[in-house]
């Protein structure tokens, strides 16, 4: 009897740990091709789908498999492959997904595509076999019929609360603290250990340990795999909860990348102390106030809010031309934080650094700003909850008078719906929105005053700015400004808390452009 009531609770518990293993697997999968990838929701549609398309296959096998071999030998034994093969992925993945890297940065669009398929891929066995374990858990289990259903309800019930277990805990505590790669190791580890303590249980130690090498295998050859840095060239790289978070220095030049980075979230030059001028987008930022009526003197302005600070080179920017005026910048990783101020400089003591979301954080701010930024894209997507116009309203509630919002859109040469639909939205909130290219790259921004203003508007304080002691950057941003200005499009496009497709929209952008071969290349 008590063999039976520990041959119960053995099952159970290899059920509750297959079940955290799944779930951990699924999540932290997300942050495997996130790096390379990014986290739209194509990537996580992808995941999830052949997922559970892989674990319906395992729920069919198993339970077939648990009729033909009802022994809990051949359980234990389906276990220990399903995680050895799960350990297995990050370190056959590594090499892919390095050349997945190098082709994202060239565009390459086949071997981006190829690389996705083929990771995705190597998730086949592993989750196909822990999908068999709760199936073959209710055939062992069931011992009278009369019972079966509270014996079903059992096993998925635990493996639930297993699930639960492995979604929280990769995000919340594993990834940042021990990377990603390191994560699947963990979790194959645990439940190999299940399996092999389970056929020592019920085979004896001798036939476990036909099978002891498999948790040799992983750690050796995880000790030689993982050693390296998950990207090339990096000068610093490291994983957050919500972030890949990479700086790499090129020619004096440094950068920081986020996730599968095709954008430069911030830029410096250490040597100068300085983020460079030239044609980023970050400067673009410093027209915002020159919007209003001429002249705009350097010392009206006020409080700037920024939302999506990354590595402040905004906010740097800002206090060279404007002086040290009050900077409340919102970013929702600490870890960006830190990295911005160890790598970045980022130390100004007029920016107040705040941990929070840009959204709820400018809701609950106290203060009115001379120009709220909004910067915060995750290439090539913007948040959606930043894009309705609920949101536009909280910024212009956030403005002084003269106040201006700016804001980063991308676009392709020939593709400009998101800014219409921005643009669209802006104008339901603001009566006056401005459009200006950013030269070489695909993007643009748009302002927009909270009191009715003109376009010419700009021209006027360039030319005042002209025959003062203005600093010649500025007077080269506006001027650059002034000459990729356009024609901001009218639209009856409004997005919505309840309604803002942006992401639906993105992916059309995105997939008509590679179809189209790219073209339009800045």
């Amino acid at each position: 009897m008590t063999r039976l009531i520990t041959r119960e609770r053995l099952i159970i518990l290899a059920v509750f740990t297959a079940g955290m293993t799944t779930l951990a697997i699924e999540i932290t999968a997300a942050r495997l091709l996130g790096t390379v990838f990014g986290t739209s929701n194509i990537v996580w549609a992808n995941i999830i789908g052949l997922i559970l398309i892989y674990l319906a296959a395992g729920y069919f096998i198993g339970g077939r498999w648990a009729d033909r071999s009802p022994y809990a030998d051949t359980f234990y034994r389906i276990i220990a492959w399903g995680a050895f093969t799960a350990g297995l992925v990050p370190l056959i993945s590594r090499p892919v997904l390095r050349q997945a890297a190098v082709a994202v940065q060239a565009l390459d669009a086949a071997i981006m595509v190829g690389s996705f398929i083929s990771v995705l891929v190597l998730f086949v066995v592993p989750i196909t076999l822990l999908g068999c374990v709760s199936p073959f858990a209710i055939r062992l289990s069931i011992t009278e019929t009369a019972k079966a259903g509270r014996t079903s309800g059992r096993v998925y019930a635990v493996s639930t609360v297993g699930s639960i277990l492995g979604t929280f805990l990769p995000v919340l505590w594993l990834i940042p603290t021990i990377g990603t790669a390191r994560t699947f190791l963990l979790f194959s580890l645990v439940l190999l250990l299940m399996a092999l303590g389970g056929l020592a249980f019920e085979s004896g130690a001798r036939r476990m340990l036909r099978y002891a090498w498999m948790p040799i295998a992983l750690i050796g050859l995880s000790a030689l795999a993982l050693s390296g840095p998950i990207k090339d060239g990096s000068l610093y790289e490291t994983e957050s909860s919500y972030n890949y978070i990479q700086v790499v220095e090129n020619d004096g030049v440094r950068l920081l990348y986020l996730n599968e980075g095709l954008a430069e979230h911030s830029i410096y030059l250490p040597e100068e102390g300085a983020p460079p001028y030239g044609y980023g987008t970050w400067e673009m930022f410093l027209v915002a106030p020159f919007f209003n009526p001429a002249p705009v003197e350097l010392d009206d302005l006020g409080r700037v809010g920024l939302i999506g600070l990354a590595g402040g080179t905004i906010a740097k920017q800002y206090s060279e031309i404007f002086g040290p005026v009050p900077i409340d910048g919102w970013e929702i990783d600490p870890e960006i934080i830190r990295v911005g101020r160890e790598y970045f400089d980022m130390n100004e003591p007029n920016l107040n650094a705040i941990v929070a979301d840009g959204r709820t954080g400018l809701e609950q701010s106290e203060h009115l700003y001379s120009v709220i930024a909004i910067d915060a894209y995750r290439a090539p997507y913007i948040p959606w909850e930043l894009t309705s116009v609920e949101f536009f309203q909280n910024v212009a509630d956030h403005l002084e008078d003269r106040g201006v919002l700016a804001i980063n859109v991308g676009r392709t040469a020939e593709d400009r719906r998101l800014i219409e639909a921005l643009a669209g939205t802006i104008q339901a909130v603001f009566p006056s929105v401005y459009l200006v290219d950013v030269p070489g790259s695909f993007n643009s921004l748009l302002y927009a005053t909270r009191e009715p203003t003109q376009a010419t508007n700009l021209v006027e304080n360039l030319l005042a700015l002209e025959g003062r002691e203005a600093p010649n950057e500025l007077i080269d941003v506006l001027n650059r400004a002034t000459a990729n200005i356009r024609t901001t499009p009218e639209t009856d496009i409004v997005f919505t808390d309840d309604r803002a497709p942006v992401e639906q929209l993105i992916n059309s952008i995105v997939l008509q452009f590679v179809l189209g071969g790219m073209e339009g290349l800045p």
